[in-house]
């Protein structure tokens, strides 16, 4: 867990929900590799909000994992590159943040947030815009992300809140329908 410099505040916060999480990932078969699927939905998800790049993101137990990956024209070469391997730490990034409060999460330019900016997505990747919901199951288990990114700050605001939000169900009822096959 990696600490802000008063050492008084986890920058990523305890998951109590990991093993619960992780059974229901595999139930669902999702987790473990690329999905066409999901990066067609993340392809998606970056042509609506016109983000560089947008996942569909599962939290585990000592990492994140991109199941679902679209990386637009923009995006720098070398952050293309660091994202091909699919997987973070669980410390990289706002999504853990997202799926341990289960709520939507947007953030305009991360900078002004002092809780985020210090998160090492922002001085080894160049993020400065998130904007992320959390993907319910049925079941009531936070099983990931829907999240877009930019290298820019992005007003994302109520309708950027709204859309990724109606996504995120949209890809729960997709997710569903595929458990009933």
């Amino acid at each position: 867990m990696i600490y802000d410099l008063s050492g008084h505040h986890p920058l990523t916060p305890a998951d109590p929900e990991i093993p619960v999480r992780m059974r229901r990932l595999r139930e669902l078969g999702l987790g473990d590799g690329p999905d066409p699927q999901l990066d067609d939905f993340a392809r998606r998800i970056g042509d609506i909000t016109r983000a560089p790049l947008a996942m569909v993101n599962f939290i585990q137990e000592d990492r994140q994992y991109l199941g679902g990956l679209y990386t637009g024209s923009t995006v720098p070469p070398a952050l293309q590159a660091g994202l091909s391997g699919r997987v973070f730490t669980r410390e990289h990034g706002y999504c853990p943040h997202v799926v341990v409060r289960r709520k939507a999460l947007v953030l305009d330019d991360v900078c002004d947030y002092p809780r985020f900016a210090g998160n090492p997505v922002v001085d080894e990747i160049g993020i400065r815009s998130y904007l992320g919901a959390p993907l319910i199951d049925r079941t009531g288990i936070a099983l990931g992300t829907v999240c877009v990114v930019d290298i820019e700050p992005r007003p994302w605001g109520r309708p950027g809140l709204e859309t990724i939000k109606s996504l995120a169900a949209e890809l729960i009822t997709q997710i569903h329908a595929r458990e009933v096959k």
